[in-house]
């Protein structure tokens, strides 16, 4: 049988961004480098652009580890009459142009681009996504850090053209920090299990979501007990509210990020919920299955199971990954 509480305390320090700094620095170089070039292409049409995802909000995971880099454009940056399509066909068509095919490949994605950079000599891949963003109001974005962002692809209930998604980023971060600062033990802790099970098993849902439903979680349950305990609690939360939940956007009250997801995508998630709680119980050795441990760096009491071909588990050799991100 699996001590789940100490499984989970070993998933999250096998997933801790620290495991992985020479990786992270080679992000936070590239990062640099594409602020670099974006400021010397846009000049003083491009407000500083500054990390805006998980590790900005110290809840990100070492694995499909990115770096999503915010770019606030001013309100007349593609002339008077631009748009917010304008504004992104300009700085993907920039980015592509600038590193696809030579060192990386770059694709449009539902609000950034993607820049994933080939494999290097450590068998290394760093992957930025480059957001772009234009100020609600002229000149005013320095005093009340509003965004417009446009949806390229259509995403939960969000068509793709639309302008709806109007955000203060920097509110959005500080939610989060605030909140993981004041209740660590907790809100961090569950968000980052619940990534790793996100990367695992339901990739396409947002890291945002994860989040904000995490929050709202501990604020109308109670969560209490082990680790377990109140991972327990949170699933059962989403299990239970998933359909009918409102979450508001902390940038951005009318923004609601629960249209994230369609009706049908929020039923099926309830369903994981139900079933990743009952199998747990069931069986507590079925929390390996949706929060694993990242092979690469195992806990000290699973170092012995280590050998030259990977992981030993149940007779099955796991190769150990050659590349992360």
């Amino acid at each position: 049988m699996t001590d789940k509480n100490k499984h989970l305390e070993c998933v999250l320090s096998s997933h801790k961004i620290s495991n992985e700094e020479k990786l992270l620095y080679k992000h936070i170089d590239r990062r640099n480098e594409i602020i670099e070039a974006l400021e010397e292409e846009y000049g003083n049409n491009l407000y500083p652009p500054f990390n805006s995802g998980s590790y900005a909000k110290n809840t990100a995971v070492n694995i499909k580890f990115d770096f999503d880099l915010m770019a606030p454009f001013k309100r007349n940056a593609f002339g008077s009459n631009g748009t917010l399509k304008d504004m992104y066909d300009s700085v993907y068509q920039f980015i592509y142009g600038k590193y696809h095919g030579k060192v990386a490949t770059v694709k449009d994605q539902k609000v950034s681009i993607g820049i994933e950079f080939y494999s290097d000599v450590d068998g290394h891949i760093v992957n930025i996504d480059v957001v772009p963003g234009r100020e609600l109001n002229v000149d005013r974005y320095e005093e009340d850090n509003k965004l417009n962002l446009y949806v390229n692809q259509k995403f939960g209930k969000i068509e793709a053209g639309s302008d709806y998604i109007r955000s203060n980023i920097q509110a959005q971060i500080d939610n989060i920090k605030d909140r993981a600062n004041a209740e660590k033990d907790t809100i961090r802790k569950i968000i980052r299990l619940l990534k790793v099970w996100k990367i695992h098993k339901k990739p396409q849902l947002k890291s945002f979501f994860i989040e904000l439903i995490t929050i709202k979680a501990i604020d109308n349950r109670d969560v209490t007990g082990n680790l377990w305990e109140r991972l327990k609690v949170v699933l059962e939360y989403i299990k239970d509210e998933v359909k009918i939940v409102s979450l508001p956007d902390p940038g951005n009250s009318t923004n609601q990020v629960a249209d994230t997801l369609t009706d049908d995508e929020k039923s099926i998630l309830s369903d994981d919920m139900k079933y990743i709680i009952e199998r747990i119980e069931e069986n507590s050795d079925n929390i390996k299955m949706y929060f694993p441990i990242n092979i690469n760096h195992p806990c000290e009491e699973d170092k012995k199971d280590n050998n030259k071909y990977g992981i030993k588990k149940d007779g099955v050799f796991v190769p150990p990954s050659v590349r992360f991100g």
